[in-house]
Parts: C-alpha cells; structure tokens; sequence
C-alpha cells in the first residue's frame, strides 16, 4: 500500500509532511542523525518487522527525493517488501531496490542507505 506524502515548503525547504512516526534513518554511516547505524540506536519494530515473515506490514522506506522505496518487512511473497528477491523493491535488478548495487541501493548514491558516507533513507512507521 502505497501513501501519498505531503510537502510543505519551509524557509524555501522541501520537508516532508508524514503522518507516521519517525524512526530515524536506514543508513550505514554511523554519524548520520539518527541512523541505525549509530551508537546505541535501537527501534523495536524495525527488528520485529524484519523477522516476521508473514506480514505485509512494517515500516516504510522513502529517499532524499521522497520516492516510496519499499516496506522492511521479512515476508519474501509481500510485494512492497525489501525482502522480495523478485519484487520492485527487494530484487537485485530492480533500479528501484535497496538490493540492486548499480541502482537504488547503490553505494556511490549520496543517499543510499549502503553508502558509508551517505544520509540514507528515512524509515517512518504506519
């Protein structure tokens, strides 16, 4: 399921209207505000919804552009999921895919949540 976000323009700043909760940034640059990566980072239903398998529920990923970049979930058969070897947003062939190396999930990509230097993906919960 995919959600309509909102921008509102602030000191001439394009910021997200969201209306779920921020859980921080996918990224694997330790010093990137609120990244998982970072010291002592820990959310719950991150970790919940990446080991369930049976769900097609869980938080949603969007870029720097707020382009819908999938739900990280475990279920492998969930078309949203990250998880999906075969779907829009899990398959390595995918440009849309955090897995695919030479598109979305690319580590040269300023905001690509594999790029160690990067600002990566926001993760907000429904």
């Amino acid at each position: 399921m995919k959600k309509m976000i909102t921008v509102v323009f602030v000191l001439g700043l394009a910021v997200p209207a969201y209306s779920g909760d921020y859980l921080g940034q996918l990224s694997r640059n330790p010093y990137t505000p609120n990244s998982t990566s970072g010291p002592g980072y820990q959310d719950f239903r991150i970790k919940q919804s990446m080991r369930n398998k049976y769900t097609s529920d869980g938080p949603e990923l969007f870029d720097s552009d707020n382009n819908y970049r999938g739900r990280m979930n475990g279920n492998r058969y969930d078309s949203d999921s990250i998880s999906n070897p075969y779907g829009r947003y899990g398959s390595r062939y995918s440009s849309d895919s955090i897995n695919n190396p030479y598109g979305a999930g690319s580590r040269y990509r300023h905001d690509s949540p594999n790029n160690p230097y990067g600002s990566g993906w926001s993760i907000y919960d429904d």
